[in-house]
């Protein structure tokens, strides 16, 4: 089936497969997406997704550990991997005729990684040395307090890395067993952007892909959790001098009718975020604001924040990194009036339309090149579909002031938030 430039088929393992011709250079953008990430772990084996990600460049038969980057290097190519809540990608960008490279490779290890338990011991020295990295930055530890804070039992409240005592005590076997479940066809979508004919491409890909034995139906359902009923703070404190101020609200999952709406209030309040990962331009948010309530102000030295495309309701993280002659509470304090007249004052026409302007601009910016139109072809099939992708400018521009104050009188309620707050030791809350 071909729509808008996209051919999207499913191959008779389950693969699914999105192509898109792009001639603007002899480039080809190549992304494997596994529906697989955080959201996927139990308690006692959390960090499972990450360490699998990093497995899978150790090497199969085919290709052994440390050939990879030189078959990749070798071709003028680059190539990555990251692992979310809800997803784990793998990507290639490699010159146009050399992209046979990356479908076998791919293919090869979507079956064939090896595991190796010396190789696994080895990696869990690295995951947990990255872990303790982590651990000495203070808006990790912050991030981790409040993320655990804001959920009970959704897997949602534990970091993508996993907990230290589960990496410690991680096996082989729970890993490879991880893998073998997910990393399936039937559980992928390969998404290929660039200069090639789809007609060709989709031969290769039948030829590389199509005989790989699919998994079998995997489960994913997670209960969700309802609303925070009233306000959880927490304290974290370190050698760091600089105080910081983290407030999240329960937000919707990128299916809702709201989480457009609650894009455009994001946008208003904190200046506009994109969603891609894989980078794509940049907006100042001078004009928003909590920039011109707390930064030009002086009660904030930077103020910023996020709204994640997920599978279920996740967060929304406001963030302000504290004026060094200010507390966390007086900011706290001013955000607070900041959040009441988004509800209870009218928002103008004008102002709603800077908004959209302003998401819709950072939207373009993270879908021109290549490697981004590859990427969104697989990741809105992580948690809607690409349709999601499709009429992502459309429902901007439907919002209207009255949808941004009901997001704010809905959601940003101070009984339905986590406030954190990160303290140098000594300096008192």
């Amino acid at each position: 089936m071909m729509k808008n430039g996209v051919t999207k088929i499913q191959l008779a393992n389950g693969l699914t497969v999105h192509l898109k011709e792009i001639h603007s250079a002899p480039l080809i953008s190549h992304w494997v997406w596994y529906k697989v990430g955080a959201r996927d772990e139990e308690t006692g084996r959390t960090g499972l997704s990450h360490w699998v990600e990093h497995m899978q460049f150790k090497g199969t038969h085919k290709y052994p550990a440390g050939e990879l980057d030189k078959a990749i290097s070798r071709e003028g190519g680059e190539w990555n991997a990251m692992t979310s809540l809800d997803w784990t990608a793998f990507y290639e960008k490699l010159p146009t005729d050399r992209i046979d490279l990356a479908l076998d490779l791919e293919a090869d290890r979507m079956v064939n990684s090896r595991f190796d338990p010396e190789e696994v011991e080895s990696e869990r020295t690295v995951i947990i040395s990255e872990r303790e990295g982590h651990e000495n930055e203070p808006l990790f530890r912050l991030d981790e307090a409040v993320q655990r804070l804001a959920f009970d039992r959704h897997p949602y409240r534990i970091e993508v890395i996993g907990e230290m005592e589960d990496l410690r005590r991680i096996t082989r076997d729970d890993l490879y067993n991880h893998y073998r479940r997910y990393y399936t066809p039937d559980n992928a979508v390969l998404a290929l952007a660039g200069d090639f004919s789809t007609d060709e491409m989709l031969k290769k890909v039948e030829q590389v892909y199509g005989s790989l034995p699919a998994g079998g139906a995997v489960k994913r359902a997670v209960e969700c959790e309802p609303p925070l009923q009233e306000e959880r703070r927490v304290t974290v404190t370190g050698p760091e001098l600089t105080s910081y101020l983290r407030i999240s609200y329960r937000s919707p999952q990128a299916t809702h009718s709201d989480f457009f709406p609650f894009l455009i209030a994001d946008s208003l309040l904190a200046g506009p975020a994109g969603l891609n990962r894989f980078g794509g331009g940049g907006i100042t948010n001078k004009t928003s604001r909590l920039y011109q309530a707390l930064v030009e102000r002086e009660l904030a030295v930077v103020v910023g924040a996020g709204l994640q495309a997920t599978l279920d309701p996740y967060l929304y993280d406001v963030t302000a990194i504290v004026h060094p002659a200010q507390t966390p509470e007086t900011v706290l304090a001013v955000y607070d009036d900041e959040i009441k007249r988004l509800q209870d004052q009218p928002v103008s026409a004008e102002e709603i339309a800077r908004a959209v302007k302003q998401a819709r601009a950072m939207f373009v910016y993270g879908s021109e090149n290549i490697s981004n139109q590859a990427f969104w072809m697989g990741y809105a099939e992580m948690f809607a579909s690409y349709a999601w992708f499709e009429n992502y400018l459309d429902e901007l521009e439907k919002t209207t002031p009255a949808d941004v104050q009901r997001i704010a009188q809905t959601y940003l309620l101070p009984e339905r938030r986590v406030v954190g707050a990160y303290l140098p030791e000594g300096k008192e809350a």
